[in-house]
């Protein structure tokens, strides 16, 4: 009988275990409450939670948003409250629920991301740290950090030097090799790595002709970018040993599997939180489902399956 099957969801990033594969992605799930309302959060593998920064941000004027074919593109400039803000306002709402808290966050320096996790670490409440390095860079003329393998290797180092909490870094897809951005974040102390960021894009309106977005361009996200996520995906599984958590355009517990079985650990739903905020739940109770169908025991024995055969 396909229901007499006991499966295991559980997986493991660095020594963070979570209860199931699917986390929310960062910017698409505000603060985690905001969503309480829609989907059970203490059903989700991890919350992870909007940009943080040192201080406050606005973010860019609009219009910052843009529907696209199969996606959207995003300049929302990282508006957040600030990290003192929410460990204030936010942890104590979030402590309500038994989902590992995941906390994205940035700066404009690599001493500001230095400073940014060191207020960060051993937060009770806060259970790892998701380092956005798709920034521009003050100190280096506002190149990105995710797109120079030196500034790379510096920031993280940095970072861990700094906490001892599990590390994610998000990569940059908008570079030429992504696997060599994937072994220089390991190699300078990342437990984990997110992929994909968003791609960079714009639209143009032709009857104005003029950008759509108030910042010009903006980040690409979901089902468009789907086929690039889940290649690089698949690149990086190949040459670092760390999980990966794989994201970009996934819709539905097919999406999710696609990355699983290209190497990822866990992956985070971003964009489909907009269209349904739902989606998370559905997709937790879709490989509860298959691997029942399929006779799967353990989530963990899909991870990078396709490599194989």
């Amino acid at each position: 009988m396909v229901d007499s099957v006991s499966v295991n969801l559980e997986v493991t990033i660095g020594n963070l275990k979570l209860k199931n594969p699917v986390m929310s992605a960062s910017g698409t799930f505000g603060y985690g409450p905001e969503y309480a309302e829609f989907a059970d959060l203490s059903r989700l593998g991890a919350i992870v939670v909007k940009g943080l920064s040192l201080e406050p941000k606005e973010g860019n004027p609009p219009p910052r948003i843009v529907e696209t074919a199969s996606g959207m593109l995003n300049a929302i400039g990282l508006q957040n409250i600030g990290i003192s803000a929410f460990i204030k306002e936010k942890i104590p709402l979030l402590k309500y629920f038994n989902t590992p808290v995941i906390v994205n966050f940035f700066g404009d320096s690599i001493d500001e991301y230095a400073q940014a996790a060191e207020r960060l670490d051993g937060v009770d409440g806060i259970h790892a740290l998701e380092m956005n390095i798709s920034c521009p860079n003050k100190q280096a003329g506002w190149a990105v950090f995710g797109t120079d393998p030196a500034i790379t290797s510096k920031v993280v180092t940095a970072v861990r030097n700094k906490t001892r909490m599990p590390l994610i870094v998000k990569l940059s897809p908008n570079v030429t090799d992504i696997g060599l951005m994937a072994r220089v974040a390991e190699d300078s102390g990342a437990d984990a790595l997110s992929l994909i960021n968003t791609l960079t894009g714009m639209a143009i309106d032709v009857r104005t002709r003029r950008p759509k977005l108030s910042n010009v361009r903006g980040g690409l996200s979901g089902p468009a970018i789907r086929p690039v996520a889940i290649r690089m995906v698949y690149d990086v599984y190949k040459v670092v040993k760390i999980p990966l958590i794989g994201m970009g355009g996934i819709m539905n517990t097919d999406d999710a599997l696609e990355f699983i079985m290209a190497g990822a650990t866990a992956v985070a739903v971003g964009t489909a939180n907009f269209v349904n905020p739902g989606t998370t739940i559905e997709i937790i109770d879709g490989l509860s489902s298959f691997m029942k169908k399929e006779q799967i025991k353990e989530i963990c024995s899909l991870t990078g399956v396709a490599h194989t055969g």
